[in-house]
């Protein structure tokens, strides 16, 4: 296993205290075939097939890399999809669902039965699909899941599904009978624009990416859906997202903006009652990925290229805390329908009591060209100042996620740390600490983001504020601050199959 991908994942595994769930589905998994006796992990099947959907022929090595990434960087659970696609003919569903039971045991968080079935009719994968087709197909594999010859693999609540992204809402599913089933977990999953027809216009807009009042239109297109689970206290999973679908649009994609986005969009998924979001990874080469090797022979050294949207797992990591945490949209300066708002923010809460834990502050404004110099340079920077009032708490800890603009693709920092080619963080992570007991101001530049702790010295909070060297494999030692620093000057004086890598809300 490559010491980078267990250094990127062990930095978010680090800051959780509940396991890193990931999800190993996508259109290349409802295509692929598990064969038990294949002693390569994977195998491709049709090398020039679509981009968008490769399938292979995968074997039990697979589950075996899972344990030992799990092993190797904290413990970790698994969703597995199982393909819905000729469900007349199941025999190796069952097979997988065996395997994965199996293997992973207790790090098997779910089966996930189908992936986006509203797409196979246009797809061409299944000729005149409609939702009366499919849920009665359903009924069929979930039957035969529990006669298999393996004995009954739906003994345990593990079936997740519908996993419906476009042409069907959750709610009209749920209608259809998929709410008389026993499911772990409701699932969709959904992108704000795609170019799998080539980018365009609208999925090159990056000032799309930066407008909070985006994010709540985006993720309400399945409020009743939401709203039946809720009654059914069936959890709702968003098992896809990142920018734009089929991989991103390069001139966004990869930048500080689509970053920025990706942790509105989680938070504003909680505030929403989503229980848990996946942020989609795909294969080298893919825009929007987490990170990714030099090149598909070369994934053993330490030249790893990080994507922008990697730095939101890890604000999520720390932003969700130990206990359950409740998210308000603070709907700062009207931000959730004003698209002159360039500000947002959270405000989380912990426990069944709600505590005030913790505050999220978003400044969008970034250097503009009209903001040239007398030397043209973009070099301005531009702030925004967040006023918390009196008696709010005694004091605050303040770690900043920050680039030098939306674009900005590689020169990006959390907390001061900047991750390198071997999945190491550089750098030496740094929280600032401000007395508030008579209010205090928060200074955030743009763009960027800060994540406020409203008592950083309690003992709950000092428990749930990651302080450490998360790199585990490889020679760099990465330099931390070991404590808390007092504040004042702050910022220098500024102030695979598709791989799914969880924020679990």
């Amino acid at each position: 296993m490559p010491n980078a991908m267990k250094n990127y994942l062990s930095n978010i595994r680090s800051r959780m205290a509940n396991p890193l769930r990931i999800s190993f589905g996508g259109n290349s998994m409802d295509g692929s075939t598990y064969v038990p006796t294949q002693t390569d992990m994977i195998i491709l099947s049709n090398e020039d097939a679509y981009y968008n959907d490769v399938p292979c022929d995968f074997g039990p090595l697979l589950f075996d890399v899972m344990n030992a990434m799990a092993d190797a960087v904290g413990e970790m659970q698994f969703l597995i999809g199982l393909s819905m696609r000729n469900p007349l003919n199941d025999d190796n569903i069952v097979d997988v669902a065996a395997a994965a039971r199996e293997k992973l045991g207790y790090r098997l968080d779910a089966l996930l039965l189908g992936n986006e079935p509203d797409l196979y009719a246009g797809h061409g994968t299944r000729d005149e699909y409609t939702i009366q087709n499919y849920v009665p197909e359903v009924g069929k594999v979930l039957d035969d899941l529990a006669n298999s010859a393996f004995g009954n693999l739906t003994n345990i609540t593990v079936i997740g599904g519908p996993t419906v992204c476009c042409s069907w809402n959750l709610e009209d599913v749920l209608d259809a009978g998929l709410d008389k089933l026993h499911y772990k977990y409701f699932t969709v999953q959904h992108y704000p624009e795609y170019v799998c027809g080539g980018v365009s216009a609208s999925s090159s807009n990056i000032s799309y990416y930066v407008s909070h009042a985006n994010v709540a239109p985006f993720l309400r297109w399945n409020d009743a859906g939401l709203e039946s689970a809720k009654k059914l206290n069936v959890p709702v999973l968003l098992t896809e997202y990142n920018s734009a679908s089929c991989g991103g649009d390069p001139s966004v994609a990869p930048t500080f903006a689509a970053g920025l986005w990706a942790i509105d969009a989680a938070l504003q998924s909680a505030a929403l009652n989503f229980s848990g979001v996946y942020l989609h990874t795909r294969e080298i080469g893919i825009t929007y990925n987490l990170f990714e090797p030099p090149s598909e022979s070369e994934y053993l050294g330490a030249d790893w290229r990080t994507g922008a949207v990697y730095y939101a797992m890890l604000v999520l990591a720390e932003v969700i805390s130990n206990t359950k945490s409740t998210v308000v949209d603070l709907n700062l300066n009207n931000s959730m329908t004003s698209y002159d708002a360039t500000v947002a923010a959270y405000g989380v809460y912990d426990g069944d009591a709600k505590t005030k834990s913790k505050l999220v502050l978003f400044n969008f404004d970034y250097p503009h060209a009209s903001d040239s110099g007398p030397s043209g340079s973009l070099g301005l920077v531009t702030t925004q100042t967040f006023k918390l009032p009196c008696n709010l708490t005694t004091s605050i800890g303040v770690r900043y996620l920050l680039a030098s603009n939306i674009t900005e693709e590689t020169a990006i920092t959390w907390a001061g740390q900047t991750a390198g080619g071997n999945g190491e963080l550089r750098g030496k992570q740094a929280m600032d600490v401000f007395e508030c007991t008579y209010g205090c101001d928060v200074v955030v530049p743009g763009p960027g983001l800060a994540v406020v702790w409203l008592d950083p010295a309690s003992d709950a909070q000092v428990a749930d504020i990651y302080m450490g060297n998360s790199t585990i494999a490889g020679i760099y030692a990465g330099e931390t601050s070991g404590a808390l620093r007092p504040g004042g000057a702050g910022l220098g004086g500024v102030l695979l199959f598709g791989l799914m890598v969880a924020f679990v809300l």
